[in-house]
């Protein structure tokens, strides 16, 4: 079924729920972010870009082992040698400098006390001023690093929803994320479970080709039948 939507997206909250609930029953509790310290989230954040994360596993636990998973020893790597470190994250050399002008810009901000103590809004913006940094890894920073109520968008999440027929999916970033917190109401925990719980369905069945059968949206997608069958 097509559909025509020229503007934000107006979601109903009950309808947005019952999809987190369908999920959390499929799959469970999720716990993210798969990580010992929030610092180690923001590092994770940088190196999820493009690439897997089980890939990005591979890269935190090099720099763990080289015992490099603090800003000001990350900063004491050349960039060749955290280059290297960082390596299975794939386009190693780029997220190397990336990681390092978020580390300066984290050092010159007073690390964590620095940056925790900032609103919201007024981090969010200093985030995306770092080179590299867009909107989808600026959120998940603020969501799971600093346990702030921002929705974070993903391909994933634009997959699900526009199956769903309750977006086109080419919707600005801006426009879906507020259109998620005005429905859902700002509730930390809702949006790091839910985040996760679309990123195990998306990987599980909702991928680009969709494994439909006994999928537990299928009542509510409007995939072809021919697909879903």
């Amino acid at each position: 079924m097509a559909i025509s939507i020229t503007h934000r997206p107006e979601f109903a909250p009950a309808a947005l729920r019952d999809i987190c609930a369908l999920l959390l029953t499929a799959y469970g509790p999720q716990g993210w972010w798969p990580a010992e310290t929030p610092f180690e989230v923001m590092i994770g954040a940088i190196l999820t870009q493009n690439t897997a994360w089980a890939n990005v596993e591979r890269a935190i636990e090099n720099l763990k082992a080289r015992g490099a998973l603090a800003a000001e020893t990350i900063l004491g790597l050349t960039p060749a040698v955290l280059a290297e470190l960082i390596r299975p994250a794939g386009y190693f050399n780029v997220k190397a400098q990336r990681l390092r002008e978020f580390c300066l810009f984290y050092q010159a901000s007073g690390g964590w006390d620095g940056l925790a103590g900032l609103p919201t809004s007024t981090l969010r913006q200093r985030l995306l001023s770092i080179k590299g940094i867009g909107p989808e890894t600026a959120d998940d920073i603020l969501l799971y690093a600093f346990a702030r109520p921002v929705f974070v968008i993903d391909a994933y999440t634009r997959r699900i929803f526009t199956r769903l027929a309750l977006i086109r999916g080419d919707e600005p970033y801006e426009t879906l994320r507020l259109a998620f917190e005005s429905a859902l109401g700002p509730d930390v925990g809702l949006y790091q479970e839910y985040h996760a719980l679309l990123v195990e369905h998306a990987k599980q069945v909702c991928g680009a080709r969709p494994r439909c059968s006994g999928c537990v949206l299928n009542g509510q997608c409007t995939l072809p039948v021919s697909v879903l069958t």
